[in-house]
């Protein structure tokens, strides 16, 4: 599998998403498409190792282009029996913690699909560790039919607010098309702010 020139600076993301597939067909259409791009740009792709809902539906994908999946699992949805058996590579580790931290590891940036709770818990706590200076890895949203725009107000009224700095505010990139959303995370730099400082 060839590299594309996006993956100059982007080997591998990581892709929050779903244990369901949404209302309607938009967020699985969304997941596959994301998942092709992936695998014909020569990206790794790197999920929470489902197949159920959008996260089986975008490894699915990502395979069929010819692409190589992870997916790190904990072992408690494992015997669930959920986990996708196909992947390029499946790490089945102890807990929640344990699967956020080594998919951080593996990738060098970050999307959010259209999710639930766990995608935005794992969405922000990406965030937040790029705050903390703790990474420097780009953070994308795929906003598909305006999902994401309440949390944008919602980012914007806690910088009006006092609570958020608009240069940690606009870490998070947010983009209604995946091809676009890629290019716009290689070629994004976080700013080096001190969270604590004035």
């Amino acid at each position: 599998m060839g590299r594309h020139a996006l993956s100059e600076g982007i080997n591998a993301v990581c892709v929050f998403c779903g244990s369901s597939s949404g209302a309607g067909t938009r967020y699985v259409d969304a997941a596959t498409a994301l998942g092709e791009h992936l695998a014909r740009s020569g990206v790794l792709l790197v999920y929470g190792g489902a197949h159920v809902g959008t996260m089986g539906v975008l490894a699915d994908a990502a395979l069929a282009a010819g692409g190589e999946v992870v997916g790190v699992i904990p072992d408690g949805m494992v015997e669930r029996e959920i986990a996708h058996t196909e992947l390029t590579e499946l790490h089945v580790v102890a807990d929640m913690h344990e699967r956020k931290a080594l998919m951080a590891e593996r990738a060098d940036a970050f999307i959010a699909l259209p999710g639930g709770a766990g995608t935005l818990e794992e969405l922000f706590e990406v965030w937040t560790w790029a705050q903390l200076g703790l990474h420097a890895k780009p953070i994308g949203l795929l906003d598909i039919d305006g999902f994401y725009q309440p949390l944008r107000a919602m980012t914007d009224h806690m910088v009006d607010e006092g609570f958020l700095r608009a240069s940690h505010r606009d870490t998070l990139l947010f983009d209604t098309d995946a091809a676009r959303l890629l290019l716009r995370l290689a070629e994004h730099r976080l700013p080096r702010v001190d969270k604590w400082a004035g």
